[in-house]
């Protein structure tokens, strides 16, 4: 009840959290992987161990790659650079074993700039048409709802409720690049895809135990059919919510490092659709139909 009564504070907060991830955003701008702006991932393992980091990157130094070197668990590296022919490839491998060390080139991929940019757009397209399909769902599931929100409107708040779930980790993770170096790629998309899956399915929750208590009839007004409905589905939510994200601290933790930003994003946008979905979602809801009178 305390959400409902105090809906235009809870949206109030939740956008100024949106205003915050947009600014992280603009300021430090979002580190790009090499699905999105093109290049070349060299993996490459050393049998005896990985020579002095920075004795390799001396080495490398003078090639003028563009590269980043990056340890992989105990005895192997990653190199990022530029996208390379097969002669850079083959002259990138022999300057890493540094020290006559031995060198084992365990995995190659490499991207051009016009598929990388192809991949983005159609990636920003994905996000976009999953949201509006979204909304126009539940604007078709809820038609028959009571005359006090109407079903379009619950499609509005969807997708305002979508936004922030895709902003806050965008802008996160907008700092964490500034920060930490660490990379947008096509993981971090098919995580947010993931997240909106997950967002919307608590929304819905919701949204359905409003429109039941619409329909009973058992309470004075709509602030307090939906004060009730978030005490009825919240603990469910939360429980649901912190199940996964156990899990998925169990993959950080135990799981291989190529996952880990992945499962990184999950958590994130999980946590903040569970919380927008009750303090964002519902509260709006309260705060439109307060504005019709």
């Amino acid at each position: 009840m305390f959400i409902a009564k105090n809906s235009k504070l809870f949206v109030g907060l939740l956008l100024v959290l949106v205003v915050a991830s947009l600014l992280s955003i603009w300021k430090f701008g979002l580190n790009l992987g090499m699905d999105f702006k093109g290049g070349s991932l060299l993996e490459v393992e050393f049998p005896n161990g990985v020579p002095d980091l920075a004795k390799i990157k001396e080495a490398v130094a003078p090639l003028n790659l563009g590269e980043t070197i990056q340890p992989y668990g105990d005895k192997g590296l990653i190199v990022k650079a530029r996208d390379l022919k097969e002669s850079d490839r083959a002259q990138l491998v022999g300057v890493l074993g540094v020290d006559g060390a031995q060198v084992v080139d365990k995995r190659f991929n490499s991207i051009g700039p016009t598929i990388g940019k192809e991949l983005r757009t159609k990636s920003v397209y994905s996000i976009i048409f999953v949201v509006i399909a979204i909304a126009l769902f539940i604007a078709f599931a809820f038609r028959q709802v009571s005359g006090v929100v109407k079903s379009w409107e619950y499609g509005v708040v969807t997708v305002i409720t979508l936004a922030h779930d895709v902003v806050v980790p965008l802008g996160i993770f907008a700092y964490l690049g500034h920060k930490y170096g660490i990379e947008i790629d096509s993981l971090f998309v098919t995580a947010i895809l993931t997240i909106l899956g997950f967002s919307v399915h608590d929304t819905i929750v919701v949204f359905d135990r409003i429109r039941e208590n619409l329909k009973l009839k058992k309470f004075k007004d709509f602030t307090e059919t939906v004060g009730m409905s978030i005490r009825q589905t919240v603990s469910r939510s939360i429980n649901t919510s912190l199940a996964v994200v156990l899990t998925l601290i169990a993959l950080i933790v135990f799981g291989s490092e190529s996952v880990r930003y992945f499962c990184i994003a999950l958590i994130v946008g999980i946590v903040a659709g569970t919380y927008s979905s009750i303090l964002l979602a519902s509260p709006l809801l309260v705060v439109i139909q307060k504005s019709k009178k």
